[in-house]
């Protein structure tokens, strides 16, 4: 049996996006109010001791990186790739998965309707 959990976490931040024609919405500078969601699982012999796949308050940590490196910053300053919803998920995902190794996913929201999804 699998066991999932998932945390949502919330932060605001501009980007613009290249390789578009000029009069697509997304070249120009704008922002989000971005929520991101991690997503962590386990087998039922690798949950912990307490019957968890992971403490929820472990991922505090993830929360102070979001707000110290994403919370209002200008995402094209913080990533190295065009930051798509896309490549920021996959970003997460690899920069956080040494950290969590039991994270399974990575969904990242810009617009209440719209959400990208990494999960390899």
């Amino acid at each position: 049996m699998t066991f999932r959990i998932t945390k949502k976490f919330e932060f605001s931040a501009s980007h613009q996006l290249a390789g578009l024609p000029p009069e697509h919405q997304c070249a120009r500078l704008h922002g989000h109010n971005y929520v991101i969601e991690l997503e962590l699982g386990a087998q039922d012999a690798d949950l912990l001791p307490v019957g968890f796949v992971r403490d929820y308050g472990e991922l505090s940590a993830f929360k102070s990186w979001l707000d110290d490196h994403l919370d209002h910053r200008h995402l094209n300053d913080v990533m190295d790739e065009n930051p798509t919803a896309e490549h920021m998920a996959a970003w997460i995902y690899k920069t956080w998965s040494t950290k969590f190794p039991e994270l399974t996913c990575v969904r990242i929201s810009e617009t209440p309707k719209t959400w990208a999804e990494y999960r390899p």
